[in-house]
C-alpha cells in the first residue's frame, strides 16, 4: 500500500472513531484546548519538531539539554500565560489549592533548591515550566464539569494518538521509528521513545478499558454498541502497539492495572480486596527488580536481568555521591560536568534521566524530595479509596488504574519528573481525587439524589456544592 492511501485510510478511520462516538455531549469550557495541547506536546514531540525545526549546528548533547529550545520554551510560555488567565477568572481555584497544601509545599521546596543548584537560572526556568503541569490540571478540575472534561480531553486525544502512531511505525520510519544503540529501529509512534509510547498505551489503554465497561455496563446508554466498538477498537490498537514496543514495563503495568480496575469496578469487592490487589502487584514489582540479585524473576517476563543496562546506570548516578537530604537541585542533576561524565562513562550515548523515578527524585532532591512523592502518592491513593467505599458504581476505580501505571512506569523511567505522561496523570489523582472525598467527607445525613447529586433533604451538602467544582462530583458519583 502506498505511503498517500494508508494516510488517507488512516484518517478516513480516525473520522470514523469520531462517527462511532458521536451523540449529545455536555458543554464544556474552551479554555479545555490549553490542556489538551499540554498533553499532546508532552505525550508527543515538541512543537519545533513537527514545524521542521532542526536544532542549531554544532551544539554538542550537554550544552543542549542545558538551554533547550528558545522556539519551544516560547510555546510553553504562552500556553502557561493563557492558562494562568483562565485559572484567575474562576472561583475555584483558591479552595482546590487550600485542599492541597503538601503539593504547594513540594513545588516550593524545588523552588528553594535554587539556593544549592549548580545552575540557579536554569533551575528556576524548569521550575517555571514544570509549573505547567499543575495549571493545566487545575484547568480541568475546576471546570464546572471536570470528569466530563477530562473524558473530552483523553477521548479526542485517543482518537488521533493511536491510529497515527500505527500509521508513522508502518508508512513514516523517518518520524515512527527511531534507531537503537544496537544498529536496528525501535517502533516509537508518535512518541519520542518506545518507553514514551509504552506509557501512551498504559494510562489510554486503561482509560478506553474503563469507558468500554460502563458503556457495557449501562444498558440505557445511548450509542452503546457503536461506541463500545471505537473504545474497542482503541484498545486492540492500544494493544499492538504494546506488542510493537516490546516494552516489558508498559506491557506488565498494562495488565495489572487492568486487572485492579476490573477488580475494583465489581459490585460486590470490597476496598480491603483491592488494596490487597494493589499491594501485590506493586510489591511482586519492587521484589524482581531490587530485591532479586539473579534477576530470576525478570528472566522469567524474557527481559534481561540488567534491565537493558538499568541496573549499571543506577549504580553510576548513586556513586556520584550528590547531597543526600537535598540532592543537587530541582531538574540540576543531568546538567554540565555530571552529565557529561555520564555521557563519556556510557561512550556518548543519548542519557538524561536515571530510568527510575525514585533515584531521579533523590538525585535532583534528596531524601527529603523522595519522602515528599512518597507522601503525594499515598495521599492520591488514600483518596482514591475512600471514594471508592462511598460510590457505588466506583467510577474512582479510573484514577486507582492511573495512579498504578504511573508508579510501573517510574520503576524504570523518570515518571516523577514534569512533562511527563506519568507525572501529569500522578498530578490528576492527587487533586482530583481530594475533591471528591472532599465533598464526600461534607456530605450531610440526608438523602441522596439520582447520580449522587444532594437531593433536598441535604442543605448543607449543597452548600458546598456551591463553594466547590460541582460537577466533579456529580459526576463521578
Amino acid at each position: 500500500m502506498s505511503t498517500a492511501l494508508a494516510t488517507i485510510i488512516c484518517l478516513i478511520g480516525i473520522a470514523g472513531l469520531f462517527f462511532l462516538d458521536r451523540g449529545e455531549k455536555p458543554r464544556i469550557s474552551r479554555a479545555l484546548v490549553l490542556p489538551a495541547v499540554w498533553m499532546f506536546l508532552n505525550t508527543t514531540h515538541p512543537l519545533s519538531f513537527w514545524l521542521g525545526m532542526s536544532p542549531a549546528p554544532g551544539v554538542g548533547m550537554a550544552q543542549a539539554y542545558l538551554d533547550g529550545s528558545p522556539f519551544d520554551r516560547n510555546v510553553s510560555i504562552f500556553l502557561q500565560l493563557a492558562a494562568l488567565i483562565v485559572l484567575l477568572k474562576s472561583t475555584s481555584v483558591g479552595p482546590i489549592l487550600r485542599r492541597n497544601p503538601l503539593l504547594l509545599m513540594y513545588y516550593s521546596f524545588c523552588l528553594l533548591s535554587i539556593l544549592w543548584s549548580d545552575f540557579p537560572f536554569v533551575t528556576f526556568k524548569r521550575w517555571i515550566k514544570a509549573l505547567g503541569d499543575v495549571e493545566m490540571v487545575l484547568i480541568i478540575v475546576a471546570d464546572s464539569q471536570p470528569f466530563a472534561a477530562l473524558r473530552c480531553i483523553l477521548t479526542r486525544l485517543g482518537f488521533f494518538l493511536f491510529p497515527l502512531s500505527i500509521l508513522f511505525i508502518r508508512y513514516y520510519p523517518d518520524i515512527g521509528r527511531r534507531p537503537t544503540n544496537s544498529g536496528t529501529m525501535e517502533p516509537v509512534g508518535i512518541a519520542q521513545q518506545k518507553n514514551e509510547l509504552g506509557i501512551m498505551c498504559m494510562i489510554y489503554g486503561v482509560f478506553f478499558l474503563w469507558m468500554l465497561l460502563s458503556v457495557y455496563c449501562d444498558r440505557m446508554h445511548p450509542g452503546r454498541w457503536r461506541r463500545m466498538l471505537a473504545f474497542g477498537t482503541i484498545i486492540a490498537m492500544s494493544t499492538y502497539l504494546l506488542s510493537q514496543c516490546n516494552s516489558t514495563t508498559s506491557i506488565v503495568g498494562f495488565a495489572a492495572s487492568a486487572g485492579v480496575l476490573w477488580l475494583a469496578g465489581r459490585p460486590s469487592v470490597r476496598p480491603t480486596l483491592v488494596q490487597l490487589a494493589v499491594l501485590a502487584v506493586l510489591g511482586v514489582s519492587v521484589t524482581a527488580l531490587f530485591f532479586d540479585p539473579g534477576g530470576g524473576m525478570v528472566q522469567s517476563l524474557g527481559k534481561d536481568p540488567t534491565l537493558t543496562g538499568r541496573r549499571d546506570i543506577w549504580n553510576m548516578v548513586l556513586g556520584m555521591h550528590t547531597n543526600p537530604l537535598i540532592g543537587a537541585g530541582f531538574e540540576s542533576f543531568w546538567l554540565g560536568s555530571r552529565l557529561q561524565f555520564m555521557l563519556n562513562a556510557l561512550v556518548n550515548l543519548p542519557i538524561n534521566e536515571a530510568h527510575n523515578g525514585w533515584i531521579e527524585v533523590y538525585l535532583n532532591l534528596g531524601w527529603t524530595g523522595v519522602c515528599f512523592i512518597a507522601l503525594l502518592v499515598v495521599t492520591g491513593y488514600k483518596r482514591i479509596i475512600s471514594h471508592i467505599r462511598r460510590d457505588p458504581e466506583k467510577k474512582a476505580c479510573l484514577f486507582l488504574g492511573f495512579l498504578i501505571c504511573a508508579l510501573f512506569y517510574s520503576f524504570s523511567e523518570a515518571g516523577f519528573r514534569f512533562g511527563t505522561s506519568s507525572w501529569f496523570f500522578l498530578l490528576l489523582i492527587i487533586i482530583g481525587a481530594g475533591q471528591t472525598a472532599s465533598l464526600a467527607d461534607n456530605r450531610g445525613p440526608g438523602r441522596r439524589g439520582p447520580g449522587g447529586i444532594a437531593s433536598e433533604g441535604e442543605p448543607e451538602y449543597a452548600m458546598q456544592v456551591a463553594s466547590l467544582p460541582s460537577g466533579w462530583a456529580s459526576e463521578m458519583n
